[in-house]
């Protein structure tokens, strides 16, 4: 019996000097079993590297495109006030809505304005003239880092001593706004036909 444990024994697991052969390779080449860990390790760390810094990058790109629509949307919402406060004005409080228009604006287009205000308001009051914008359509034409061109249209009623009903009209501008420091402030106007 004992005999046959052995034979099945050495079959299984090979004949001793095999087995002594075996362990002898084993311990001679210790970093091949260590190599694989290694391995896995390296990969891992690259793979959560890449992972990151793929985060990183579509983090930076959401935030960059949440300052440039918010930078977008303060350039329109400048020009479409300044086509309010330019279409809204009253007669019996004149200086008050040219000191707002001027309040708003830079550059030309506020030295020009200063200069006509004063001749403006005088024409207003003569003729005690009022003007009530309501903005109807209002984009973005172009932007650049600082300035921004907007397409404004304004349906103002205009109303004055010599006409009881306000005669209503359709004006579109377009609007130059530009950063002044932390604000923003309008650049130019004109008159589109």
């Amino acid at each position: 019996m004992s005999v046959s444990t052995e034979t099945e024994a050495e079959s299984e697991f090979g004949t001793e000097s095999e087995v002594e052969s075996e362990l002898a390779a084993d311990i001679a080449a210790p970093g091949t079993a260590a190599k694989q860990p290694r391995r896995a390790i390296a990969f891992g760390l690259a793979a959560a590297t890449a992972l990151a810094t793929l985060l990183c990058w579509f983090g930076f790109r959401v935030h960059q495109d949440q300052q440039e629509l918010s930078q977008r949307n303060q350039f329109l919402q400048v020009a479409r006030q300044a086509a309010l406060n330019l279409t809204t004005i009253d007669w019996r409080h004149a200086d008050g809505d040219v000191r707002r228009i001027l309040d708003s604006a830079t550059g030309e287009f506020h030295n020009d304005f200063a200069k006509r205000s004063q001749p403006f308001i005088e024409v207003l009051q003569e003729a005690k003239a009022s003007t009530v914008g309501t903005i109807t359509e209002a984009a973005l034409e172009s932007q650049t880092a600082d300035t921004a061109q907007a397409l404004v249209v304004v349906s103002v009623q205009t109303s004055n001593a010599g006409t009881p009903e306000p005669v209503p009209r359709v004006w579109r501008m377009r609007i130059t706004v530009q950063r002044i420091g932390a604000g923003v402030k309008v650049a130019n106007v004109g008159f589109v036909a």
